[in-house]
């Protein structure tokens, strides 16, 4: 366009996120898609690790080979063979006692988080989840018209006190809560993981209460550090439901997911899909059977830990060496995300459009909690950018903050600018904060 120059492109976008009200996440998104902006702010697994010419022939194959049936309607619980496939994968995680009966396919992890709130949620119904938690889980929960009590976390995860007293402050109220909805592992968007301790804990305090869990799990598979602690539904069995997806270790853009749910609840969660959706996409679903049949794809999980753990240092380091005093981070095992905690004064939320201006994009803490709270927190995602432009991220970030901390120390507030950067140990041995 002639005459429009690059700051006129950002005040543009600056101004769309000053804006940005009913769908932080979406209008936030929207921006950050440029290419002239490093985005931290997305969720998105590096799709280019994969070995797309193989997928390619592999999918050019399942049309010619297998066209007549991939391309018609399929059943709504999903083909037995894709069923019996996941079965696999989730006995790479530790559950070994799934039976495929108990396997309900659905289109992406967020329709199985959706179709669980249809099963157990009415108007104004309490639902306990993890302080933060996912915004896409919070966005069904506020489609049911559910209230969500968030249980606070620390480093090591969902704290138990917390829990039982959301439980009991709910049951004074005269409620009771329908679910705990956790990701116990990797958690998004904090990074945390629940430590096995507090596992057979949570478990134990659930039980007692007689209150359902949903275990969302799609990071559990990318750890860096060893294997991550068995996922809840593999030490019980009653009263938890797994759900999980193929997004982050395969292909987002297939949409495939799945629930592992309590026979006694399956065809309920079955003819609900099909009111829903009438069937998963039966081409979607043979391609990831053939993904799981035919293509090394254990292998292709220790490519993306391997990439996501390089980035994930180059992210840890950059915030060490580049983040202005009174910043503090998490240390995730595994994930995708580190969650930020701005020091004193500053506001996530306020600081977007200035960080847009500078061509960067993170998400608010705001958009992971019900209430609203979280402005001085942020969530920054590691595994789709290369090292050096989560580097240039992190320096225009801070560049930002500076100016943030300036104007405070000019204008008012109890925060002085601070050119001196945080000290400590080295990034890959720093310690996580709590969180609670």
């Amino acid at each position: 366009m002639t005459g429009t120059t690059q700051d006129d492109y950002t005040d543009r976008y600056a101004r769309r996120v000053r804006g940005m009200t009913t769908s932080e996440i979406r209008a936030l998104f929207a921006v950050a898609s440029r290419p002239e902006v490093v985005s931290l702010a997305g969720g998105s697994p590096y799709i280019a690790a994969l070995p797309l010419d193989a997928v390619g022939e592999m999918l050019e194959r399942l049309a010619t080979e297998q066209g007549a049936v991939s391309l018609q309607y399929g059943i709504g619980q999903g083909t037995i063979d894709l069923r019996e496939r996941i079965c696999d994968v989730m006995t790479l995680s530790g559950i070994t006692n799934a039976s495929p009966d108990d396997v309900v396919v659905t289109v992406g992890g967020q329709q199985a988080l959706d179709l669980l709130a249809r099963l157990f949620l009415d108007p104004g119904d309490v639902v306990l989840a993890e302080g933060p938690t996912y915004v896409g889980a919070l966005g069904v929960f506020q489609a049911a018209q559910a209230q969500v009590r968030h249980v606070a976390m620390d480093d090591e995860g969902l704290i138990p006190a917390a829990l039982e007293e959301a439980i009991e402050a709910t049951a004074r109220a005269g409620r009771r809560a329908k679910f705990l909805y956790t990701i116990p592992t990797f958690q998004n968007p904090a990074g945390v993981t629940l430590s096995e301790e507090r596992r057979e804990q949570v478990l134990d305090i659930c039980e007692r209460a007689g209150l359902l869990v949903i275990e969302d799990d799609p990071y559990g598979m990318l750890s860096f550090e060893g294997d991550a602690p068995l996922p809840l539904r593999a030490r019980r069995r009653d009263g938890v439901f797994y759900v999980s997806t193929f997004s982050k270790t395969f292909a987002p853009g297939l949409r495939v997911g799945w629930i592992l749910a309590p026979h006694a609840v399956r065809e309920k969660l079955v003819m609900m899909s099909e009111a829903n959706v009438l069937c998963p996409s039966a081409f979607a679903q043979s391609a990831v059977t053939q993904y799981l049949t035919t293509m090394p794809w254990r292998q292709q999980i220790k490519v993306y830990r391997e990439i996501y753990r390089e980035r994930r240092d180059a992210l840890l380091s950059s915030l060490h060496d580049l983040m202005p005093d009174g910043t503090t981070w998490t240390r995730p095992t595994g994930g995708l995300f580190v969650w930020v905690t701005l020091p004193e004064g500053l506001d996530s939320k306020a600081m977007m459009p200035r960080s847009i201006a500078a061509r960067v994009a993170y998400v608010p803490g705001t958009g992971f909690y019900a209430d609203g709270t979280g402005r001085s927190n942020m969530r920054l995602n590691f595994s789709f950018s290369a090292p050096e432009r989560l580097r240039e991220g992190v320096r225009r970030l801070s560049g930002v903050m500076e100016q943030e901390l300036a104007m405070r120390a000019v204008f008012g507030g109890s925060a002085a600018l601070s050119h001196h950067r945080r000290r400590g140990p080295a990034a890959a041995d720093a310690p996580g904060p709590d969180l609670a």
